[in-house]
């Protein structure tokens, strides 16, 4: 069955096949407007979601160094007790000395835990505004945090807005395009998806415009459009490479589409009539009297 369906697929006339190319590009440049729609919402959703996720961490560890500065105030103050303990025995021991040497050794013991106990003090203060320096930057944080939150849910509200506005457009397209891609012989389709993949617009299938092809726009040499127009072969464009069709053929497809794309088609022609009566008449030039 699977054989017999490819068989039908690659024994589409040049016109046919022709027709499902284009058909297929029309529908993924709609996906593609549809993507366009959305602008950069998704993105920007994305960013101020990592940036949320940063400032959360960023929190944790201002919070995580308080702690640690608190444990360093309890551990200091603990020094501080036992040092003033050791100095009050050390300083009743003076009263008691026997000589010398032992006043000696207490001076020395009780300068000691004195500059301990300045050490101390000096490691508290500093662990004390550190303290400060941190909750003043938690909130800073906090506020930043809840100016990003509320933008966040802003940008979703709108984001979900335009996806549930597109949802079922989008749905059927893709619907489409899948159809439509079945029908496609496969190593067209590749062809289709590596050239759509590496122009700039998307654009692999170009309508012939004005004499010129509709993706690059350089101008197609007029023997190379009759080729176009006959259908004999599948005709790529000198320049970049795009499958070219030509206009009626294009409008064909239209038509077959029909709906949005019909009525984007009669608008085209309408312009195209417009341009054309505009459009001053060649005529002899009336040599003026001198």
């Amino acid at each position: 069955m699977a054989a017999k369906k490819q068989t039908v697929v690659e024994n589409l006339s040049v016109e046919d096949k022709l027709k499902l190319l284009f058909k297929l590009q029309v529908i993924d440049s709609e996906l593609d407007n549809i993507k366009i729609f959305r602008g950069e919402l998704p993105l920007e959703v994305e960013d101020i979601e990592d940036e949320i996720t940063g400032l959360n961490t960023r929190e944790e560890k201002f919070k995580a160094e308080i702690k640690d500065n608190e444990e360093e105030l309890v551990v200091q103050k603990n020094n501080i007790k036992e040092s003033e303990a050791l100095l009050a025995k050390y300083k009743e021991q003076l009263d008691n000395v026997r000589n010398n040497r032992e006043y000696d050794s207490l001076t020395k013991e009780i300068e000691y835990q004195e500059l301990e106990i300045e050490l101390a003090n000096k490691k508290i203060t500093t662990a004390q505004i550190r303290i400060k320096e941190l909750k003043e930057e938690i909130e800073k944080v906090q506020e930043l945090l809840k100016q990003r939150t509320e933008d966040l849910a802003l940008k979703k509200k709108e984001l979900e807005s335009i996806e549930k506005e597109t949802a079922k457009e989008e749905a059927d397209l893709l619907k489409k395009a899948e159809k439509v891609s079945a029908q496609i012989e496969p190593r067209l389709l590749q062809a289709y998806k590596r050239i759509r993949m590496n122009v700039r617009n998307g654009v692999s299938i170009a309508r012939v415009r004005r004499d010129a092809c509709g993706g690059c726009f350089n101008k197609i040499p007029p023997q190379r459009q009759v080729d176009i127009f006959s259908h004999r072969k599948i005709i790529v464009c000198e320049h970049c490479g795009r499958v070219l069709i030509d206009k009626p053929l294009a409008y064909n497809v239209y038509e077959d589409l029909g709906g949005k794309f019909k009525e984007m088609m009669l608008e085209e022609i309408k312009e195209e009539e417009r341009v054309a009566k505009e459009k001053p008449k060649k005529g002899r030039r009336v040599k003026k009297a001198k």
